[in-house]
């Protein structure tokens, strides 16, 4: 018998489940006229595939968009060193109003810059992601119908 509950629900875990139990054993036991057990597990493991494939998108997007992070963070922290310095050897004048406007805007701009860079990174991540899945849907509903048609005719 199945202990679920030992039974990780990961991608990974669900395929390794799909193949070590021969539920089609379970479905042919059941006789349903009409219902193609092996097709409903092909079915299964190109479901289990898409989301294994959905997966991996995500989590390159997300190594991409930490990278990223890490990339920002290191450059933000070598542009205050390179300040402080400037500041330690005594590189103050007289402010001047248009010069430190230039910098925030400046400042500012990159910000912006970085934050449009991650949110593109993001939103393309959760794209492929749902493409992968939305085309695995649109697939079982196909297969779904054409085991309807079969039933019907």
């Amino acid at each position: 018998m199945i202990d679920f509950t030992k039974f990780a629900m990961t991608p990974e875990a669900m395929r390794e489940f799909f193949e070590q139990n021969d539920f089609t054993r379970y479905l042919k036991d059941m006789n349903v006229p009409g219902v193609d057990p092996d097709a409903l597990m092909v079915a299964q493991k190109k479901n289990m595939d898409a989301l294994m494939e959905a997966n991996a998108a995500a989590a390159a997007g997300f190594q991409e968009l930490f990278q990223q992070q890490v990339r920002i963070f290191e450059e933000t922290l070598s542009e205050a060193k390179t300040q402080i310095e400037g500041m330690a050897k005594g590189d103050l004048k007289a402010p001047d109003p248009d010069a430190q406007a230039e910098i925030l805007r400046t400042a500012f701009q990159k910000a912006l810059d970085n934050m449009r860079e991650l949110a593109e990174t993001a939103q393309k991540t959760n794209s492929e992601a749902f493409r992968i899945v939305s085309g695995r849907v649109e697939e079982s509903m196909a297969e779904l119908k054409d085991m309807v048609d079969k039933l019907k005719g």
